[in-house]
């Protein structure tokens, strides 16, 4: 069984918690993760969500996934929120470091502090946060969720599609993937169980041609 995503507006920051967009809350001792542009240059990934793994510890049937702790997913979405991109990513599987997903084992707001990213006029860059709740789904169901099924054409046994970005949420319209596209973040079995969360890739679906 899937497990769903649905996205909610608030005016909360939502420190600590289970969120779609806003800013990262990481242990100070994280780096923020970064990708190098076309140009060879290193710029900032795009934060995607933070979710915390006791909220959806119950739905996650086959324990997959920790209890406790915070999952982090970034990814390369500039040109596709609209803004300038330092490298264009495209159709099919993405390069290295153009996603990155994270794990903290422990979510203590002691020692966390949040990663604000402005522009030269210090106004943010980051979109207001999204409340995070999560249900049960199929694998193959339209929508945000984790723990879905493969894209079609991607064969990799024990493998599922950790996180799945779909821009047809109504509150993610700012977010436009070619051809109604579906990103997923895609790691091994193996490498789930073991938490080799680096090794996760980013693969793009599309019904056109970029």
């Amino acid at each position: 069984m899937a497990i769903r995503i649905s996205l909610s507006a608030t005016e909360s920051r939502l420190f600590c918690c289970s969120k779609w967009w806003g800013d990262p809350d990481m242990p100070k001792d994280m780096p923020y993760p970064m990708m190098k542009g076309d140009d060879g240059e290193e710029y900032p990934l795009t934060f995607v969500c933070q979710l915390d793994c006791a909220d959806f510890a119950e739905l996650d049937v086959d324990g997959v996934l920790p209890k406790e702790g915070m999952l982090y997913f970034f990814a390369a979405l500039d040109e596709y929120l609209g803004y300038d991109a330092p490298a264009h990513n495209g159709a099919g599987e993405w390069p290295k470091g153009a996603v990155l997903v994270k794990y903290a084992k422990q979510v203590n707001p002691e020692t966390f502090e949040s990663y604000i990213m402005v522009d030269d006029d210090d106004e943010p860059l980051t979109l207001p946060a999204l409340k995070v709740e999560f249900s049960g789904c199929g694998a193959g169901d339209r929508g945000i969720r984790l723990l879905g099924g493969l894209p079609d054409g991607v064969k990799a046994d024990g493998a599922c599609s950790l996180l799945v970005v779909d821009p047809s949420d109504a509150l993610l319209e700012g977010l436009v993937l070619p051809g109604e596209g579906l990103l997923d973040i895609i790691m091994s079995g193996d490498d789930l169980k073991y938490g080799n969360w680096k090794r996760a890739k980013g693969y793009l679906t599309s019904t056109s041609c970029l």
